[in-house]
This record gives structure tokens, sequence and C-alpha cells, in this order.
């Protein structure tokens, strides 16, 4: 377990909303001086909502023999991307359950398939999802990481985080990756040359500092291999939930505090992303001046969070005029945050 500094965990606790905003909106001007907010426009691909981890906090999941359940074909995945690249698309975000009756070959013909039909960045399959494959196969994590990206990964996202404190972990999802095991995997990724995002869903039962611990983890996993490009925070969506749906939904004023705490202490990982899609646009316009710097992705496909009634939809448009209101200049990114030409092709 990792010692909380109390200095910090008390600043976090009890300053006042605007000065824990104005020491991250200090942190993100020294960071990013040029006043731009950086969004992305690319798809949420889930391929199968067939899942045994069970997760207490998932209200998108279901179970083996489900008669809800599916696991989508190529084509149906070719052609999401098809759509997403006609409106100025540059990646997929593609990741899913914990699906037993998917052979290891399937995912890497999928990669194989949409590199030579539908090329596109294509940012997937979580830590949870190689822990599982890793188990499920007989196959070393590592090994899983090489040949995913061997079949054409490009990089993988930050899903599965939630609280990286194993006490909470085995509340809300024990039959997951456990904390050490999803710091390694993310680890062995980046030692194997991918860049990945980072995560942290809170709310679930954690206290202030196991939030702190998960941050601390985080950064010191950054320090040793420098491969988190971004770190995204969303409160826990309680509705429809299996075992959550009791909880109370965390307010604008928890998710403001914590963004900006982040960005106090993550001081190695370059990004933080505003969480629009949980907290709404006015929420996500306020975080661009409590320490976040990216307004993440047009979304075009979202399902897990919508499975649990919190839907925010937006346009390229909408999403840089907000940007603009809030005293920014908008660009389009690529997952590794190179901007993106007004000009250039996708």
């Amino acid at each position: 377990m990792i010692t909380v500094p109390r200095d910090l965990l008390d600043f976090y606790a009890k300053a006042p909303l605007l000065e824990l905003g104005a020491e991250a909106d200090r942190i993100r001007k020294a960071m990013h001086p040029e006043g731009i907010v950086t969004y992305i426009v690319d798809r949420n691909i889930n391929y199968t909502n067939v899942c045994v981890a069970d997760c207490g906090f998932c209200a998108f999941y279901r179970r083996p023999q489900h008669q809800e359940g599916w696991t989508l074909s190529y084509e149906q995945i070719g052609a999401k991307i098809d759509e997403v690249k006609a409106l100025g698309g540059v990646q997929i975000l593609i990741q899913g359950g914990h699906n037993p009756y998917i052979p290891f070959e399937w995912y890497l013909d999928l990669l194989r398939y949409i590199k030579q039909y539908h090329p596109i960045h294509i940012h997937g399959f979580s830590p949870s999802e190689v822990d599982f494959w890793s188990t499920l196969y007989r196959m070393d994590a590592r090994d899983v990481i090489r040949e995913l990206v061997k079949a054409g990964l490009d990089s993988i996202p930050g899903g599965g985080g939630e609280i990286l404190v194993q006490r909470v972990r085995d509340l809300v999802a024990k039959k997951k990756a456990g904390a050490d095991r999803w710091l390694d995997v993310m680890e062995m990724a980046h030692q194997e040359g991918l860049k990945t995002s980072c995560t942290m869903m809170y709310g679930i039962g954690e206290t202030l500092d196991e939030r702190y611990e998960h941050l601390q983890r985080l950064q010191a996993v950054q320090k040793r291999t420098n491969g988190f490009t971004a770190f995204i925070c969303w409160p826990l969506q309680p509705e429809n939930t299996p075992m959550l749906s009791h909880m109370p939904k965390t307010d604008a004023v928890e998710y403001l505090r914590t963004t900006a705490f982040a960005r106090v202490v993550l001081d190695t990982i370059p990004n933080i992303q505003a969480s629009w899609v949980t907290m709404g646009m006015k929420v996500g316009q306020t975080a661009l001046h409590f320490g976040c710097n990216d307004f993440g992705s047009l979304m075009l496909e979202e399902n897990v969070v919508s499975a649990a009634n919190t839907t925010y939809r937006t346009t390229i448009d909408e999403m840089e005029r907000l940007i603009r209101e809030a005293g920014f200049s908008p660009r389009k990114r690529r997952q590794n945050y190179q901007l993106i030409e007004a000009d250039a092709a996708a």
C-alpha cells in the first residue's frame, strides 16, 4: 500500500473548489501554454456484450447464453469503421466483454481484417481483456500483447481501471484483473512500445485516500515508462447496474474537485481529458478551467455508459463551439496527441 501524504489529501478534501481549480488550471497552463484544447473524432465499438466478469457497476454486459447476448461480425465492425471515417474519424476504440467462447485467433484475424479492408488506428483491448485472454488461452500476457501488436493493434485504452486498490476491486469486480495485474499489463504494453491511456472510475465505495492511492500508482508507472498519454476520470453511473443501483450519483462539484486533483497529482502525464460523456457539456466546458486540456472524443457511438441511462451526444461543430466559448482554440488530434491540420486527410 502506498502511504498517502496528508497535506495533499487535505487539499483535495478541504480546499475551496475554486482554489483547487485554480491550482489545477495553473498547472495546465504551464504544461499547455498555447491555449488550445484538443479533441479526437473516433467511435467506440463494443464487439461483444457477453461477459463473465460480473462487475457490479456494469449495466451493459450479458452472461453467456443470455438471449440478449451478441458478438458483432467482422463486416458489422467494418461498416461502423466506414461510418466514422466518412466523418473524418481517425481511430476506433474497440473493446468488449470477457467472452469465453471467442478463440484468440478471432481477435488476431479481426485486427488483420481491419488493417487490410478498413485501415484506421486501432485503440483497443483493455488490460483486463489482455489478462482474461492470458488465463483463458494459457499464454503469457506479454505474448498476448505481442501477438495483438503483430496483427495490427496500435495502442491500448485505460478501461477496467476503476479504482486500483484491491479492497475496492474485491467489492465490485472480484473476477477481473486485480489492481497489481492491471498495472503490470500496462507496464508490459509500454515496454512493448505501445502508448496507452489511463482512467479512474470513482464513486464505487472507495475512500478519498484510495482515490489518491490510485493516482499515485499510475504516477509510479508513468515515471518508469512514460507510456501514458492521457488520464480520464468519471463517476459511477449507477442506474441499471446489478449491484450499485442504490449508490448516489456524484455531482458536478465532486467531478470538478476530482479531475482538478488528478491534474495536481499526475504531473508526469501530459493530458487530462474532460468527461462530458458522463457529466454533460457545461460541466465538460468548466473542466477546461479545472486542469483539463482535452475534450475527448466525438463519441459517434457509446454503449456502456448509455446502458446506465446516461446519454450525452454532440457534433464536431458543437464541440468546437463549446471549446471556443470556454476561451480556447479547438484542434483535432490523433491518439498520440499529434495535431491534425485542417486540410489534412484523416
